[in-house]
């Protein structure tokens, strides 16, 4: 019997691999915190609180709000 892979998340792929007008390596996650923590002036519990959102949202959503948040 094959094992069940579980599917890795767009939050753990680098932003190249998921759009294709970013050349970013880092991960999808970590460009949202970056995003954020610049906006709130390094304040970890408010971008803690606005990143929330980005950790639970459905893919199809996350990508969308993604690409709206960081596309330049």
């Amino acid at each position: 019997m094959a094992a069940d892979v579980e599917k890795t998340s767009i939050l753990d792929e680098s932003m190249s691999d998921v759009f294709d007008w970013s050349d970013a390596k880092l991960p999808v996650r970590d460009a949202i915190w970056n995003h954020f923590m610049d906006d709130d002036n390094h304040d970890t519990d408010k971008t803690s609180d606005e990143v929330a959102p980005y950790m639970n949202m459905d893919e199809g959503k996350l990508k969308e709000a993604v690409e709206k948040l960081l596309k330049a």
